[in-house]
């Protein structure tokens, strides 16, 4: 017999779960929203936790939305779909809040209003999984299901840009027709400003009708204002080649406020969200206050997405990256941009570095650093009190690693964290991107 309780949401997690208590235990509800009253059936036992599901919803949350997208619920992605945009932004606001307070043990002095954009169409990079399924009828190309490794049977996604979900049931029926389908396991989609590129990844070589069919997906799908480019990933990430058309437009985004246009390579790490980009590039100068007499340096560069717009008006800017590809790139970005003479870059892990290494890399105004989800913590750790910077901006894809980091830098090393928010870089789903500015008092 099943075990079913009626419990009240007293939170929502950072996960979109609803946390009530049973008996003085947490109890963790897949899909309840505070204030609700539920039905809810136990499904696990932990010893510090139990996790439940809904049965019913007795007294529902005013918050509460009908999901637009049919495939929710299945799909593994976009799990707060049942919460309204608004409420989705508080809580992750009140995510970052609570990370810096419990983990951190610091508290900002203000509150940034939230960075928010489109709520759907806005994922640009994705990597769709494919599957041959006999059982399904042929092949299926989306994401994977809710806690599964199943690929889930769509024909849409809300969050992509439509052109691109438009395109799901025809590379369904494109991986079915290949000689190779059951040797297909994902597609990357990479959307720029003027080209859309599809990285098939081919585990066996291509036959020649298979390239013959690819060839003729672009031909009838490529439209005026979407070109559309089939790459080819036989092995790991630096094999990709384009396959057809050899000439196309340039892969890139922009950054119209500061006049740059970053080129990129389909498989190399950019932001999923090009509006929410635009935006936290701003703000990210904005409390930089780069200025035209300082010396920055911007830690885990990437291909340039802040180190560009601080070349902008700081006197100089160095930009260091673990990634030899990614420092490749940001270089030829620098140029491409004219900003070559005001631009330098180090390739470096930094996730091993120590005071030594800080100290001969030398003194700079300002720090940006932009790491991922680790956080930067070897580099926090490792600045003393003859190089420290006078204002440092952290951008964090983690509120957790965030709030350590936040921690040492206030306690050990006597900064103020003087702002922080949110970024709702990825609607309807848990993920919190935030910024945050610290002062050397």
């Amino acid at each position: 017999m099943t075990e079913q309780y009626r419990l009240i949401i007293e939170s929502v997690d950072y996960e979109g779960k609803g946390v009530a208590r049973l008996d003085g235990k947490t109890v963790f509800i897949d899909g309840a929203l505070a204030g609700e009253e539920v039905l809810a059936e136990i499904t696990k036992r932990k010893p510090s936790f139990d996790k439940a599901k809904i049965v019913e919803i007795i007294t529902p949350s005013k918050d509460r939305v009908t999901p637009e997208c049919p495939n929710f619920g299945m799909c593994g992605g976009c799990s707060l779909q049942h919460i309204s945009f608004d409420a989705q932004i508080q809580i992750k606001q009140q995510v970052l809040i609570d990370n810096l307070k419990h983990i951190g043990k610091v508290e900002a002095g203000e509150i940034l209003p939230p960075v928010k954009g489109k709520p759907w169409e806005y994922r640009h990079r994705a990597r769709l999984s494919a599957r041959f399924v006999i059982k399904k009828g042929g092949a299926l190309v989306g994401f994977r299901e809710k806690a599964s490794s199943y690929v889930a049977d769509m024909l849409e996604c809300k969050i992509l840009p439509k052109y691109v979900s438009d395109l799901i049931p025809y590379l369904r029926e494109l991986v079915a027709s290949l000689s190779i389908r059951e040797r297909i396991p994902q597609i990357e989609v990479a959307v720029g400003d003027n080209l859309v590129i599809l990285v098939i990844r081919n585990m066996l070589e291509l036959a020649d009708s298979d390239e013959t069919k690819l060839r003729e997906f672009v031909d009838k799908h490529s439209k005026e204002n979407n070109s559309l480019q089939i790459w080819l990933q036989p092995k790991g990430p630096d094999s990709c080649y384009p396959l057809y058309p050899q000439e196309s437009p340039r892969l890139s985004y922009s950054l119209p406020e500061f006049n740059l246009e970053m080129p990129y390579y389909p498989t190399e790490f950019t932001q999923v969200n090009p509006y929410i980009n635009q935006q936290m590039v701003s703000l990210a100068m904005e409390l930089l206050k780069a200025e035209e007499n300082e010396t920055i340096a911007d830690f885990f560069c990437g291909i340039g997405n802040f180190t560009l717009p601080i070349a902008r008006t700081a006197k100089q800017v160095i930009g260091i990256e673990g990634a030899d590809a990614l420092v490749k790139r940001a270089k030829e970005n620098a140029n491409f941009n004219g900003l070559g003479n005001k631009v330098s870059y180090q390739v470096c892990n930094l996730f091993t570095v120590d005071e030594k290494w800080l100290q001969n890399l030398g003194k700079f105004d300002k720090w940006l650093i932009d790491p991922p989800r680790d956080g930067a913590v070897e580099l926090i750790k490792a600045i003393t009190p003859e190089i420290a910077p006078k204002r440092i901006v952290y951008v964090s894809c983690n509120p957790a690693t965030l709030a350590r980091d936040a921690g040492i830098l206030v306690q050990v090393h006597g900064y103020k964290l003087q702002k922080a928010g949110i970024m709702n870089m990825f609607p309807h789903t848990s993920h919190v991107e935030s910024i945050a500015v610290f002062e050397l008092c």
